[in-house]
Parts: structure tokens; sequence; C-alpha cells
């Protein structure tokens, strides 16, 4: 069994905080799991989007719970178990006892599952967690949009722990047309939204106008409509939605998903940080 691999990584994390520590191994999980998929045929058919793929693969510096995918072309048959059992027996080798709860439904187009372990933890010499109460189930919620909107670009990565696997994934301009979709048609505030925003404008991320105006007619208030999607148009809307947030509650939520030396940087942020910031879009 391979759980020294596991250890010595979660060594390298150095981690101060039971939190950081959780992260870490949450973090960890979701390594091994894009390796153990990379070896089935699932990126032949998904694409790894969202905040894990940001941070595993571009260098996003803030913790993600969750691994988001969109098929490469809509399949309303298509099916997460299968490929999450392969998961699972592959995280036997690590130390892993993996149970998946599927929530799909045939009827929405998002399949979702939850994979959740209660061993690793208890074969780790752990520095914070379980000190105090018993340890907590690490539990990655896993999503797939089996009928995604149209133009997203992808290309190939390569992950090299435990081993060295392929991972297929948003190119940056489709993720960020992606997470201007859920900034600007998101039910509720979320703080790891608007983090995720400051990362890409200081980037200078190019706008993938396309898959943007395909998300946008497909979901949310734009739904149905054929807008017209450009730069002065996101500038627009971005402007309306900064000046109408309540900053001090966005502020809670990206919290305990940063580094404690980054919560200085947290404090600061309102509607003219966010205003500055919007002007590097330009």
């Amino acid at each position: 069994m391979s759980t020294k691999i596991i250890q010595d990584r979660l060594d390298s994390y150095n981690c101060k905080t039971e939190l950081e520590e959780e992260h870490a191994i949450r973090e960890i999980t979701q390594e091994v799991a894009l390796s153990a998929l990379g070896r089935t045929d699932f990126f032949k058919y998904a694409i790894l989007q969202g905040g894990t793929c940001l941070r595993i693969f571009y260098g996003l510096d803030r913790f993600s719970e969750g691994m988001d995918f969109i098929l490469k072309e809509a399949d309303r048959d298509f099916q997460l178990t299968p490929h999450l059992k392969a998961l699972s027996e592959e995280l036997l080798a690590y130390g892993y006892n993996i149970e998946i709860v599927d929530r799909s439904n045939a009827d929405i187009a998002v399949r979702k599952a939850f994979i959740k372990d209660g061993s690793i933890g208890k074969v780790l010499q752990l520095k914070h967690s379980g000190k105090t109460g018993p340890l907590r189930k690490i539990r990655i919620k896993f999503e797939v949009d089996t009928n995604p909107p149209l133009g997203s670009n992808f290309e190939m990565k390569y992950v090299d722990f435990p081993f060295v696997s392929s991972v297929t994934v948003q190119d940056k301009a489709s993720l960020f047309a992606g997470k201007i979709h859920a900034l600007l048609c998101r039910e509720y505030i979320k703080g790891r939204d608007w983090y995720d925003f400051i990362w890409y404008t200081s980037q200078s991320v190019e706008i993938n106008y396309q898959f943007l105006a395909s998300a946008l007619k497909q979901q949310g208030p734009w739904q149905g409509q054929n807008i017209q999607v450009d730069l002065d148009w996101c500038i627009k809307q971005f402007r309306d939605k900064i000046t109408s947030i309540d900053w001090n509650a966005t502020k809670e939520d990206i919290r305990r998903f940063v580094k404690p030396t980054e919560l200085p940087s947290v404090d600061l942020w309102g509607r003219n940080l966010f205003l500055a910031q919007l002007e590097k879009m330009k």
C-alpha cells in the first residue's frame, strides 16, 4: 500500500492549522483522482474546469472543494458512476476506501456524485486534525455537465503525482468566460468567484466570447436571448454588479479557502478595489 507517498505529499504542505491540513488532504485526493481518471477513457469525453482546474494546472492560490467537468460533446446518456468506480479501485492502493454517493438525475443535465472517505486520515500522521474531536471524512463533489454551452476550448495537461497521467482541461480563456457567466448569473454571491476574478484580471486573461455567449443564452437572466457579448458589454454588467454587492458578506465566504497570510488582502475587498480591478480588463 502506497500511503507513504500520500504522507510525504502532505508533509510538503507544511500545514499550520487543522483547516489547512483538511484542505491539503482533499487536494492530494483530487490529484490522485485526476491521475486515476487519466488511466481510464474518462478524458476522451470530459474536460476539467472550475477552481480545481485553476488551482492544480494554472497556479491559482486558493483551495477548491469540488471537481467540475463538462463533456466535449453533449450526451444525455452519459453515466458518471462507472468512471468513479474505476477511480475507487485505483485509490485503494493509496489507503483510501472510497464511498460513492450518486446524486445524478436522468432529467437533469448536470450529473452529480460525491466521493467520501474516512480511511486515509486514520493511516496518516496528522499534526492538527483529530486532536480535539473525531476526524472528518474527506468529501469531494463531482459534477459533469452533459449538455454544456458550445464553444469551449481545451488543452492537454499532465499531472505527475502520484504518477504521470494526462488530463484534458479548459484553456484559460474558456475558464474566464465560464467564471464571468457565474459572476453575472449565479443566484447568490460567492466570494471564491470574486477571488478568481482578481486572479483572471491580474493575469490579463482573454475571454472566450463564443463560450460566454452560449452560456448566457443557455442559463441565467439572458436565457434564450442572442446577446452580442463583447468587452464593453462585460464591463457594463460588472460595473452594475460590483456596485450592488454586500462586500462584507462576500469576504466571509473566501476566508476559509486562503492562507492566513492572504487575509489582510481580503480585508481590502470592496467596491473601490473591484472597480479598479475592472479597469484592467480594458
